[in-house]
């Protein structure tokens, strides 16, 4: 099973995209900021990093790019309702995919089976 690590500060949010993510079939482990989800890759492995930019303590590109010192093979995606912060993400992460807010519970899902469905058709799963 793919699992993701979810980063969101906003709580209805958080709860919102990882119970899409698991009715598709993803695990899903959801947290409310950064510093958390550092904790946790530096116990668990995840597939996904799934974080939004702007969160208390440490923002979700600072946990980016601590976390591919930690998971270099792990897949990165920013969300954000920020523009200029999308902007900054591309620049400081430029394989990650950023998706603006607001957007649909199935362009997230289609978005995430996309990054695995190519691993997928290069034998790498």
């Amino acid at each position: 099973m793919i699992r993701i690590l979810l980063a969101e500060d906003d709580e209805s949010m958080r709860h919102y995209l990882a119970r899409a993510l698991e009715r598709v079939g993803y695990g899903v482990e959801a947290v409310d900021r950064g510093t958390t989800a550092l904790a946790l890759l530096e116990k668990s492995s995840f597939d996904l990093l799934l974080t939004d930019i702007v969160m208390p303590e440490m923002d979700g590109i600072e946990l980016a790019q601590k976390a591919a010192l930690i998971a270099p093979a792990m897949r990165v995606m920013f969300i954000t309702g920020f523009a200029a912060v999308a902007l900054k993400a591309g620049k400081a992460a430029p394989q990650a995919k950023v998706l603006s807010k607001p957007f649909h519970l199935r362009d997230l899902v289609a978005e995430v089976d996309r990054l695995f469905q190519s691993e997928d058709q290069h034998g790498r799963l």
